[in-house]
């Protein structure tokens, strides 16, 4: 990745974060493009002026996304990555039950905001005739019980998304992939539960002593596992792929068990504050 240059949605925390920081050490220059203002300068001043900037962005607002791809360009003079990470749960429940309006966000940030991400940088990409496009699918999109409806529809419909893109930009030479992430460590698991920055840390020390059962390979996924796919994709070493899905799951998609914070059978508890203290539980958050 020397001498490239890339955009990471949601790249002050998480796979966003893990992303940025394995994309500086391969020699690529990062626009870190974030709506948390703190993680986000405080990330680009770490790794340096000449290896990584701040743009704060809401990925729900065309202008936003609009900016944070410019500003590549006006930063560093070109764009060869753009990675369209940026996510959250979103609306859950049982689907008689669903908020619309959390339905209208949901979507803004997990389908919405990769059309844009794609509309902006394609043609920056196409003039100069070459780049490559990430997004973050999730095994959600490919299986049931692996996530709410709405955040599941979502993804299923970004696999789809880089396939019909891909068939369009390859002329350009501008290649589309997705990554599908399993049950990665991450802040994602602890959204929705209210939180405080205390707690929602300790998730992150508990959540890889849950994980490591959730699937074949008795291991966490962690950020990194998730970045690596991305660099892979992102570099001339995968020049001859376009249109993939590429799964990082450990081979969870490989059984038959149901995934922390998927939308579960009718068995599963009917009070929701039931639900989320059985969940806290399970990753041993101590109560404030």
């Amino acid at each position: 990745m020397d001498g490239k240059v890339a955009v990471i949605t949601g790249g002050a925390s998480g796979i966003g974060e893990g992303t940025v920081r394995r994309f500086v050490e391969e020699g690529a220059r990062v626009v870190i493009s974030d709506l948390h203002e703190g993680r986000g300068h405080a990330l680009a001043e770490e790794l340096g002026s000449s290896s990584a900037t701040f743009v704060k962005t809401d990925v729900s607002s065309e202008e936003d996304v609009k900016n944070a791809v410019h500003a590549a360009v006006q930063r560093f003079g070109r764009l060869d990555t753009l990675f369209n990470n940026a996510g959250f749960g979103g609306v859950g429940g049982p689907i008689d039950e669903t908020d619309m309006d959390g339905y209208d966000r949901t979507m803004d940030v997990l389908l919405k905001a990769p059309i844009m991400g794609m509309k902006h940088a394609a043609p920056i990409m196409k003039q100069q005739r070459s780049g490559s496009i990430v997004s973050t699918a999730s095994v959600a999109g490919i299986r049931t019980t692996a996530g709410p409806h709405v955040y599941s529809a979502a993804k299923a419909a970004v696999i789809h998304l880089t396939k019909s893109v891909a068939v369009e930009l390859a002329a350009w030479n501008i290649r589309v992939n997705c990554v599908c992430p399993g049950a990665i460590t991450t802040r994602i698991f602890a959204q929705g539960l209210e939180l405080t920055d205390s707690q929602a840390d300790q998730t992150l020390k508990t959540l890889p002593l849950v994980f490591q059962n959730s699937q074949p390979l008795k291991m966490a996924g962690m950020p990194e596992d998730i970045a690596n796919g991305v660099l892979w994709l992102s570099s001339d070493a995968a020049r001859f792929i376009t249109g993939h899905a590429l799964v990082i799951d450990g081979g969870i998609t490989l059984h038959q068990g149901g995934l922390i914070g998927a939308q579960q059978p009718a068995a599963a508890p009917a009070d929701p504050d039931a639900a989320r203290q059985a969940f806290l539980q399970v990753l041993g958050v101590t109560p404030e």
